[in-house]
Parts: structure tokens; sequence; C-alpha cells
């Protein structure tokens, strides 16, 4: 009789069933499959070069969510989660010679440099024990292999361009079937505790009533938010007249976060689309969310091609900008008080929930790079620091282009805050929800408190510096909008409801689509999951 097959699958951002290559091919190959994550100390040092810890507090606590939740999934299959804390690697190195019968690790591909040291570590070790080793693509929607191109080499720099091509050209692959039951785990090994935040050296974040993401980690989540979004509200429907909200979890999918961490599949979420589209409606809006899927592919084959240099001071056109590392600057940014109060709203929005509305991202990374003039890698850490849906290749991507230095060099666009804040939250209602220091003012005048009178001012209960800052920096085009306010009586409806999607102003409805590029109805800013 033949020794058994044991088969490490080792999950990292993947942690699913349905439609996961690497337990899919395991499955077919092995006699013990043992489903691994390993708790990777390197990912809770500081980032690269302003040392803000590398995965904050809600992010880990959709981490921990989300594995929790695949344990409990793989043990309803006959298998369990093996959770190990420690370098995959050395992780992989002792089950191999702890097991004895390991015939192969499996892993789905990553394109970023900590990544990619992972899986070459983990190479290392599978030859030096005479392991098999077996990798797969499985993160974007279109897979690498199916790109109409020769080489990653002759990937567009313009979206628009990669957009038409795949889509005229390749073929969404078909979702991989689930198993019912899953290969057990070797007898005897034990599946090992899920780390706390203190063993993690983290401080668990507190729930605010107020987050537009109050949402848990884990597949069975992932899922159960697509049904949401979908087929029980039809939500999707109009998500592209909604997407540029603010307040409220259903003005756009959230799938971002599950996203990011695998416990949902691009594939899966197309082909929910396309049985929506045949079953209830096919419109703009149910398109848009495909098109944000491919956003997010262009983005990771953007890492794919040009490597390192997505996180390189000059960025992808190796342009030398004179940026500046004011950490009072900085710290007035981070800490939503730079007198700006659609700024402000959303800095604070992030710094006590984790999350960030598309819109908001747009304009506070402009705000940093054009307005404030900062090192744009100042930005990006502290988004990977503090958001729950970081996905590095997003990322960073979107930073280089709000830096004016992405691989498109047509376009530097700069976003005037006050027009912004006016034309999203035009009542203000979502500036006072963040920043309550300025609930006093109605209407439009929140935006622009330091242009009210001093009696306006007294009878909102606000003294500039004092209870809110003036402007740290004041630019010049926001004076052609701040006159343009509506009345401060409060009496209009704001653009967004407060309890999530309501009217966007037809004016406004396709503003998301023209952030990093031209004002063509067929180019877009920025993933909107992102």
């Amino acid at each position: 009789m033949s020794a058994s097959r044991t088969i490490i699958c080792l999950l990292r951002n993947d942690l699913r069933l349905h439609d996961n290559e690497v337990l899919h091919w395991a499955q077919k190959n092995a006699d013990h499959i043992v489903p691994l994550y390993c708790f990777d100390p390197r990912r809770y040092l500081g980032t690269c070069n302003f040392n803000f810890p590398k995965t904050g507090p809600f992010r880990l606590r959709f981490l921990l969510e989300s594995v929790n939740d695949l344990r409990a999934s793989l043990k309803k299959r006959g298998s369990n989660l093996v959770v190990r804390r420690g370098k995959p690697g050395q992780v992989v190195e002792d089950l191999i010679k702890q097991l004895g019968s390991v015939s192969a690790v499996a892993y789905h591909e990553e394109v970023t440099q900590e990544e990619l040291d992972v899986e070459t570590q983990v190479k290392e070790v599978c030859s030096r024990n005479q392991v098999k080793v077996q990798s797969f693509w499985g993160s974007t929607l279109y897979h690498r292999q199916d790109l109409p191109f020769n080489h990653i080499s002759r990937l567009p720099d313009v979206y628009t361009q990669f957009r038409k091509a795949v889509e005229a050209q390749s073929r969404v692959r078909p979702v991989l079937p689930t198993a019912a039951q899953l290969r057990p785990l070797p007898t005897g090994l034990e599946e090992g505790p899920v780390p706390t935040y203190q063993d993690l050296e983290q401080t668990e974040p507190v729930a605010d009533p107020r987050s537009a993401f109050p949402c848990s980690g884990g597949e069975s989540e992932a899922l159960g938010r697509l049904q949401h979004y979908f087929w029980d509200t039809d939500a999707v429907a109009t998500y592209k007249a909604t997407r540029n909200g603010l307040i409220g979890a259903d003005y756009s999918t959230k799938f971002a976060p599950w996203l990011s961490m695998g416990c949902i599949s691009p594939r899966y979420i197309y082909e929910q689309i396309k049985k929506y589209e045949r079953e209830r409606t096919a419109n703009e809006s149910t398109y848009w969310v495909i098109f944000e899927l491919l956003w997010r592919d262009y983005f990771r084959f953007v890492a794919l091609k040009f490597g390192n240099r997505l996180f390189d001071l000059k960025g992808l056109q190796d342009k030398d900008v004179p940026w500046k590392s004011d950490r009072k600057l900085f710290d007035a940014w981070k800490e939503g008080r730079t007198g700006v109060p659609f700024v402000d709203a959303n800095m604070r929005e992030l710094a006590l929930t984790g999350f960030m509305s598309n819109r908001g991202r747009q304009n506070v990374a402009s705000f940093l790079t054009k307005d404030l003039g900062l090192d744009w890698r100042l930005g990006a850490e502290w988004f990977e620091h503090l958001l729950v849906d970081h996905d590095v290749c997003s990322n960073y991507g979107n930073w280089l282009y709000s830096a004016g230095i992405g691989n498109d060099p047509r376009e530097n666009r700069k976003f005037n805050m006050i027009k912004q804040g006016l034309d999203y939250d035009n009542n203000g209602d979502y500036v006072r929800q963040w920043v309550p220091e300025l609930r006093g003012i109605k209407g439009g005048d929140v935006h622009t408190p330091w242009t009210l009178s001093s009696a306006a001012l007294s009878h909102a209960q606000v003294s500039l510096n004092e209870t809110y800052p003036t402007p740290v920096v004041m630019a010049p085009e926001w004076s052609r909008h701040a006159n343009k306010k509506p009345a401060g009586g409060g009496s209009g409806p704001s653009a967004r409801g407060r309890k999530g999607p309501s009217h966007t102003p037809r004016q406004h409805k396709d503003r998301g689509i023209d952030f990093y590029f031209s004002k063509s109805r067929n180019m877009k800013s920025s993933n909107d999951f992102v």
C-alpha cells in the first residue's frame, strides 16, 4: 500500500472555501490536507519609511474574525484550519519534518515584495526537503494567463485601454466548485490557537455606531453581504448613482475588506452579477460593479509590471517632486485637525472606524499631496496602518495617481476641498456627524466656518482656534465656492440621507469617474472598493 500523501495549503489572502484553487487542487491530489494560516510576525512591525504599525486594530479584528470563520467552515466539512505564529517558511519546514508525509505545498501567488519573499522562502524549504511546490493565480477577476497581452510588460499604462482589451478579448473563468467534505488533517496534528490582540501587542478597537462599515470578517459574512446588497435589497441596481455616498452602509457594495483578505472571490461576485442581470435587471449600476473589479485587477497587474517602483518616492514616472516632510502638518491631517471640515471629517472617520468612502479617500489624498505638498508615502503608509480593507496594490496605486506620479502621465489633478464638500455633503450632515464641535453650524456653512461672522460663530458655539482650528493652508480656488453654499437654515435635503443612500444631485451623478483621468464617461477615478 502506498504511503499517505499530505498537502499543506498555505493560506494568506485567500481565506475562503469557495472558488479556492489551492484547496480544490489539494482535494484531488492528497489523502490528507493541512489548511495552514501563519500569523507572520513581520506583518505586525512598522511600515517601511515611517514605522506606523503595519497592521492596525481594525484590520486585525477583521483578520481574526476571518480566520475564526474559516476554521468553523472547515470543521463543518471534516477538516480544520491549522494556525501557527511564525514565519511561513519556518512553520512549513517544521510541519514537513513533523508529519513526514508531505508531498506538496500549495499556495496562491502574490505580486509585491514582502509576499514574494515569503514564497521564495517556502520554495527554498521545499527544495531542501524534496517537497513539490504548486502555486496558483487566484486574486483577480481575469486570470493572468488570460490577459490579451503577450507579456505583462505590454500592460497598457491607461486603465481604459486595459479595460477595453480584456472586455473584448478575455473571458472570466468559471467559479470552482466547493467540496462538501474535505480530506482530513493527518492524525494527531494540533490545530493551534488563534492569537489574541494581546498576543499581537494590539488593543481591541471600540465599535463606533456611526461606522459606514459595521460588518465582521469572514467568508460567511462576505456571502451574506452579497446576498443583502444584491438579492435582498436590490441596492446593486442603483449602485452607480449612490456609490459616492458618505453616510450609511448601503451607498456602496463594501466588498473591499472581504476582497482584500480573499474572503470572497471576484469571480463569484461576477457570477452573481450576471445571474442578477438575467433574473432581475441589467443596467449601468450592475455593470459598474464589474467595472470596479476591473480597477482592482488593473492595480494588481500594474504592481506585477512595475514591481518595487510602486513604493518609490519618484513613483512609476521616476519624477522628482520636492515633497515636504513636515510632521506637524501631517499630524494635523491624520488626526483630523486641518481646519478644513470635509478633510477632518473623513480623517476622523478613518481613525475611529478603519473605513472611509471612496469619495473621501480621493479628497484627503489630494489634500495631503497637492494642498499640503507632503510626501505621498506618509499618506499611503497611514492608510496601510488603519484601513480595514487595505490592499497593497490598490492603495499604493491610488496614492501614486493622487500624487501625479502614477503610470498615466496625462493626469495631475487637484481637488477643490470646498467644492467637493458642497457637491457631496451639500447640507453638511456628514461633517457634523464626525466633527461634533461644528454641530451648531447649520447647512453648507459648516464647510467654511472661517467665512462666518463672529456673531454666527458665537451663536453656533464655535470659537476658531479654540474649539476648532482655522485652516492650516488656504487654497485660492476655495473662495470661488465658499459663497455658493446652500442657505444655512438647514432646510435643504442632504445629498446623502442620514440613514444611507438617497438622492444624488443629477449634476454630480457621474463625478466619481473623473478623479485621476479625464472627464470622459469611459474613465474613472479609482477603485471604489479601495
